[in-house]
């Protein structure tokens, strides 16, 4: 099982004698992703080898960008449009922690509850086994499940080579999020028929895919489409019939009512996994899941349990 470790670390000191592929969001918004020579975090016992790291995010507030983002988004997450939910909730999501305050003072006491997406931001945010009292810690995300709630750097650069050959050159204040890039990245998630339906929103994996990577998938399981209509139950290939004579067609959306579907970020194309799946030549992008449905998807029941296995990816966070 996962579990918090939070304790005070001092991270005064940077070495240079490895290179790790890394992927890293600047707290103006641009992703780089490079090969970087950044080796440990920290000097001492309390040195981190980056080999260990799957993914560091920068609790310290917001950038005055950041600042006009978040209200932004929080706006556009309780709107109505839905493409500029999902977008926004994609970029708040991105922007991590210093999300959290805002968002917490946002909510009511009598309407945010699932499958709503701004009662699910939070936990997309932080974890609850690594949530704590300070909330402008940073938090560390290392393998093998081990969390770390602590303060980055005030000072150093951590350099990037890019696939141009040019070298980045990023102040730790610069820096949002920084992930390591794993040779294989792979996890068991659930994509619950009613709050992952294609018609609220879809499971964010916390896997991104690189152009390289290759994702397998297995999934098991029966949702049902309609509590006491059997017809209407549904493996992850969806239905092969309609469930009900009033429906002239198996698909919605041009895949099989109740089949498990994916895309790469909040605005890519919607592409069917089904029962068992194997796909390469993705996008590059956070990996989403979810089960395919009309507007009709208040009486859903069930969830899906999904393997996931991916190459040269990285590791965001827990699938939320």
């Amino acid at each position: 099982m996962l579990h918090r470790c939070a304790f005070a670390l001092l991270l005064p000191l940077v070495a240079w004698t490895a290179s790790h592929r890394v992927l890293v969001r600047t707290t103006d918004g641009r992703m780089i992703e490079g090969d970087s020579a950044l080796a440990t975090i920290g000097a001492g016992a309390t040195a981190i080898r980056l080999e260990r790291v799957l993914s560091i995010h920068n609790g310290a507030p917001a950038s005055d960008s950041e600042k006009g983002r978040i209200e932004a988004g929080l706006a556009a997450v309780q709107g109505s449009d839905r493409k500029a939910r999902d977008l926004a909730v994609e970029e708040l999501t991105a922007i991590g922690l210093p999300v959290m305050t805002p968002l917490l003072k946002s909510y009511k006491d009598t309407d945010q509850h699932e499958p709503r997406p701004l009662y699910r931001l939070f936990e997309r945010i932080i974890p609850s086994y690594a949530d704590g009292l300070d909330r402008t810690a940073s938090l560390i995300r290392l393998r093998g499940g081990e969390t770390m709630r602590t303060a980055l750097p005030a000072a150093g650069v951590v350099a990037v080579k890019t696939a141009d050959g040019q070298t980045v050159k990023l102040n730790w204040g610069d820096i949002r999020t920084l992930a390591v890039r794993q040779q294989l990245v792979s996890r068991s998630v659930a994509a619950h028929s009613l709050r992952h339906s294609t018609q609220i929103e879809y499971l964010d994996t916390g896997v991104a895919l690189t152009a390289t990577s290759k994702l397998d998938s297995t999934a098991r399981g029966v949702v049902r489409l309609s509590w006491d209509t059997d017809g209407w139950a549904s493996n992850a290939d969806g239905l092969e019939k309609p469930g009900s004579p009033a429906y002239k067609t198996n698909l919605v959306d041009g895949h099989p009512f109740g089949a498990l579907v994916a895309r790469i970020g909040a605005a890519g194309d919607v592409f069917f996994l089904g029962a068992k799946a194997s796909k390469t030549g993705l996008a590059a992008g956070r990996l989403r899941l979810a089960v395919n449905d009309n507007g009709h998807w208040q009486n859903n029941l069930g969830s899906y349990t999904v393997a996931l296995s991916a190459t040269e990816a990285y590791d965001l966070g827990d699938a939320q």
